[in-house]
Formats: structure tokens, sequence, C-alpha cells
């Protein structure tokens, strides 16, 4: 028997495709290997915006080459047009740059057991937004698995940071510059999820065109910031490529090819999947450290992967049905 489209949910068949568990384990991976690269492969003097610039271009031509090779790119840019680009990718571009301006705010004022607790909720605010956008609803059991989720995420952040306090004592500071900049940053983050979604799922916006556009529209951004940045001094003075070696290229790809998975994964499997990859990955972080540099786990990460096995278990086991009416 055919499996049939459920209200608000994903088919057995979607939930069970062997291409978002590929993507999904491959994007865990890159996510949790991506900060010992970054650290072996990336001189300190590099400059972070040449860096950050180089990746989002290594994201267009990633995208161009894969597109060319499944035969979509001249229909894409055949049916492309400025509303739907800037409806699709640009709104979204533009929430998540707003977004990470307002944690940098954040993290100053708040101690880390705060900020971690507070980031967090942008799981459950991408869950809200995919409910009331696409009316994706999630099973009791599910909301459960993304509490436990939370747990495991603030758990672990907690065990990267535990070192930091609050730079702040004045409470007024705290709630205007610390707490409401996070809250509203995590529901930015889980908006811009569920509009990535929206669009490819939706309105079949390529998730190759998207990362090229998303990646134009951000390079643009950072481009424009440069002409007051600390960073835009340091490149006028020292050259584009200073701190460079052939090896910087390494973390780079592997960060730009982590962006082409991050929109394939939202495409195949939603924002709310993405979140289990992200928490996901700081276990595959804390397990790499420990082969190559010897730093077992802390108890925060050995206490939070029973979390996030069992969290990720009794979402895909447990989806949302809808009750069948006595006829």
């Amino acid at each position: 028997m055919a499996t049939t489209k459920r209200n608000g949910g994903a088919t057995r068949s979607e939930r069970t495709n062997p291409r978002v568990w590929l993507y999904s384990v491959l994007l865990t991976l890159q996510y949790g290997a991506q900060p010992l690269i970054s650290k072996r492969f990336t001189r300190r003097e590099v400059i972070v915006t040449t860096s950050v610039l180089t990746c989002e271009l290594a994201k267009v031509v990633c995208a161009l080459i894969l597109m060319v090779r499944d035969g979509s790119l001249k229909k894409v840019f055949s049916q492309w047009t400025l509303v739907g680009s800037l409806t699709a990718s640009g709104l979204p571009a533009a929430i998540y740059a707003l977004q990470n301006s307002l944690l940098q705010i954040s993290y100053k004022n708040l101690d880390s057991l705060t900020f971690s607790i507070l980031n967090q909720t942008k799981i459950f605010f991408t869950a809200f937004f995919t409910y009331i956008m696409l009316r994706q609803k999630q099973s009791i059991q599910q909301i459960g698995a993304l509490l436990l989720l939370i747990m495991a995420a603030v758990l672990l952040s907690i065990g990267e940071g535990s070192s930091k306090g609050s730079s702040s004592s004045d409470p007024e500071q705290i709630l205007f510059y610390g707490i409401i900049p996070v809250l509203v940053a995590s529901v930015l983050s889980g908006l811009a999820s569920a509009l990535c979604q929206w669009a490819s799922q939706v309105k079949k916006h390529s998730s190759y065109l998207m990362t090229v556009e998303m990646s134009i529209v951000g390079s643009l951004c950072l481009l424009a910031s440069t002409t007051k940045s600390p960073d835009g001094e340091a490149i006028r003075q020292h050259g584009y490529f200073y701190g460079w070696t052939p090896l910087t290229m390494i973390p780079v790809v592997a960060n730009a090819l982590g962006g082409i998975l991050v929109g394939l994964v939202t495409s195949y499997a939603g924002g709310v999947r993405k979140g289990f990859v992200i928490v996901s990955a700081l276990l595959v972080t804390a397990l790499l450290q420990f082969m190559f540099e010897g730093k077992p786990p802390s108890v925060y990460c050995l206490v939070a992967l029973p979390l996030v096995m069992s969290s990720i278990s009794i979402y895909q086991k447990y989806p949302y049905r809808v009750k069948k009416k006595e006829s």
C-alpha cells in the first residue's frame, strides 16, 4: 500500500530516505571536525574576513558545479527572478546576519550557563515557525525529544565555556544587552530556518541556488563592513592573503561543503533535523579532540551523549500522526 502524506508531517519514505541520512551524517561529521581542521590549518595571522569571503566564494563555485553535474543549472537560472531570490534567500541571509550580531552582543553580557540555555531555545522556535509556516506538527513524544536535545545542548555548551562568567553586574545591562538580544536571536534563527525550509519545500527553490544567493548576499554585507572594520584596515595594510598558506584552503573548502550540506539537510529534512545535527556534531568534536589531541571528554559530554541518542531515536520513532475519524 502506498504511503500517503500526513498533515504537517513527512511521509514514511521521507523519514527513512537514505539520502536524508547520508546528508545528515556528512553534515554532522563536517560540523564536528571543522573546529579541529580550522585550528590545525589556519594560522593566527589569517584575517578572519578573508577566510569567510573565500569560503562564500567556494560555496558558490561548489554549488554551480553541482548544478552543472545534475543538469539543473540552465533551468534554474532561466526561471530566476529578483523578487523570488530576495524572498527565498535575501531575507533569510539578512536575518542570519542580524542574529549573529545580536549573539555577539549577548555573549559579552551573560554568563555561560544563561547564554547556553537561552541560545538553545532556537530549536523550539524552529519547530514553532515550521508549524506556523508549513503546518508541520510535532507529536507529544517529539516535543519531549526536543526537550532532551535542548538539555544535551546546554550541557555541551556549559562544558565548552564553563569558565566564562558575566562581564557585567548591572541587572538592566544584563536584561537589555544580554537576555533580550539572545532571545531575539533565537527567534530570528528559528524564523530564518523555517523560511529556508519553506522556500525549498513549498516554493521548490533549489537548495544549490539558495546557497549561491545567500553566499552572494552575505559576501556583499561583509564587503560593505570592511570599509569601517578592523579587518578591512588589516586587509588594506597587509593584503588579502596575509598569513595564508596552501593548507589554509582545507578548512575553507570543508566549511564551504558544510554550507552546501546545510542547504540539502534543510531542503530534504527540515530545520528541526538540522538542530539535531548541530548538537550531535558537538559530540563528534569531543570525540575527535580525544582521538587527536588526547583531551578526554568532559562529564557534561558523557551525560549529554545518551540524551542526544535518546532524543534522535524518539523523534524518529514517534512522528506526528493524524487521528482517524470514526465513521
